[in-house]
């Protein structure tokens, strides 16, 4: 069972002005079959987290630790961390012309597991995790986020998802610009990955809609760069009935 464990971490990130921290020392322990929904407001370090985490060279470590099953996800490049077991969804996946959605699924399996698939139980895997997501076959032959509705993007990030099998899922902001239908599909997917028990998810979002489908086992809020407060479900019932102004004005 594995376990990503963030200790202390500070984070900055230049801007015109210089470096500007963002994270101000956050503690958190993420382990394969648990479910931990960090939200917060606008600003508060929330995505800095996921990318920092995954490796983005935007976000500067500047002090703390980040281990997964013991090993240090500082030390690795980005391929590494994916290879380690690490997936991060994206709030805006970016386009990628020229390579097709099969291509490129097949190509990052092969990648992550060091071994090309076998193609006949590969094909059967896409159809059904496809089907599942709403996701017609003609889909398969389309460039990567060329084109693709908000909606097909997210639907695109948790088909990889459930292909490519990691051992912590990040999913940063995926209810971003989903309808409902579209909501209900991707929340599905999360919660057939995190039913085995064998990855553990860390969900980032602003609102608590999509944990009307997604059930936390822990909710993290995050203020200022730092987790101002934990709890179970009830406190994300608790942050949809008062918002975040207690933990601003306190910040």
């Amino acid at each position: 069972m594995s376990t990503l464990e963030i200790r202390d971490l500070h984070v900055s990130v230049e801007t015109k002005e210089g470096a500007k921290q963002i994270l101000r020392g956050v503690d958190l322990t993420v382990a394969a079959g648990e479910t931990h929904a960090i939200m917060g407001p606008n600003g508060s370090g929330k995505s800095t987290l996921a990318y920092s985490i995954a490796g983005h060279p935007k976000y500067q470590i500047t002090s703390g630790t980040v281990t997964l099953d013991g090993a240090d996800v500082l030390a690795m490049s980005v391929d590494e961390r994916a290879r380690a077991g690490m997936f991060l969804a994206m709030q805006y996946p970016v386009e990628v012309p020229g390579v097709s959605v099969s291509n490129f699924l097949r190509t990052a399996k092969t990648a992550i597991d060091g071994q090309a698939p076998a193609l006949r139980h590969w094909v059967k895997d896409v159809k059904q995790a496809m089907e599942q997501l709403r996701m017609g076959p003609e889909f398969a032959e389309r460039n990567v986020n060329e084109g693709f509705s908000g909606g097909e993007k997210k639907r695109h990030e948790i088909l990889q998802m459930e292909l490519l099998k990691p051992k912590i899922a990040i999913l940063d902001e995926t209810d971003s610009g989903l309808d409902v239908d579209a909501l209900r599909i991707v929340s599905e997917g999360v919660n057939r990955v995190a039913a085995d028990g064998q990855v553990g998810v860390l969900l980032i979002t602003h609102y608590t809609r999509i944990l009307r489908y997604i059930k936390p086992d822990f909710v993290h809020v995050f203020v200022d760069g730092r987790i101002a407060e934990e709890g179970g479900p009830e406190l994300a019932d608790r942050l949809e009935a008062e918002g975040y102004d207690r933990f601003l004005a306190s910040a």
